[in-house]
């Protein structure tokens, strides 16, 4: 019996020959794919194959590059992550707030910890640290100390 994942990584593959897709185990596809093409994939695996849930975006810092990936779930229980990177000196990625409103909360943690550019998020509040926090100090980025924050303190209190 096939299994859901599997028929989604055989439709992402006849559909976009291009991606990088691995199904590792039941309700589990990994699918990777260039920056220009994201949104198109995206949209094609919400409407066309119904992954109707955004469960969050997780970043990463791999070196030169930046990486994003997408968790989005179909009913059935088969989470579908699609990942997309950027070089870490043009960090810039299209909000996907049109498809998942809910998703500007993870895109802000993508631009206070990582400093994603997300183009079209709307406007609001910094999201997780603090509003004092220095411009261009990205914690979750390797390359950041917390000695680069210098004498400065912070509190969370109050930056919900």
């Amino acid at each position: 019996m096939t299994h859901h994942a599997e028929k989604t990584g055989e439709a992402l593959k006849q559909r976009f020959g291009f991606l990088d897709i691995k199904v590792p185990r039941e309700r589990r596809v990994f699918a990777t794919t260039p920056l220009d093409k994201f949104l198109e994939v995206l949209s094609y695996a919400q409407k066309e194959l119904c992954f109707s849930r955004l469960c969050t975006i997780t970043g990463l810092d791999e070196g030169d590059n930046l990486s994003a990936y997408y968790h989005i779930s179909h009913v059935e229980g088969t989470v579908l992550n699609l990942k997309t990177s950027v070089l870490k000196a043009n960090p810039k990625i299209s909000t996907i707030s049109d498809f998942f409103p809910a998703a500007v909360i993870s895109e802000r943690e993508l631009v206070d910890l990582f400093g994603f550019v997300v183009e079209g998020i709307p406007p609001g509040k910094r999201y997780p640290l603090p509003d004092g926090w220095p411009e261009g100090q990205y914690p979750l980025r390797k390359d950041w100390k917390p000695e680069m924050l210098g004498d400065k303190t912070f509190s969370m209190e109050g930056s919900l």
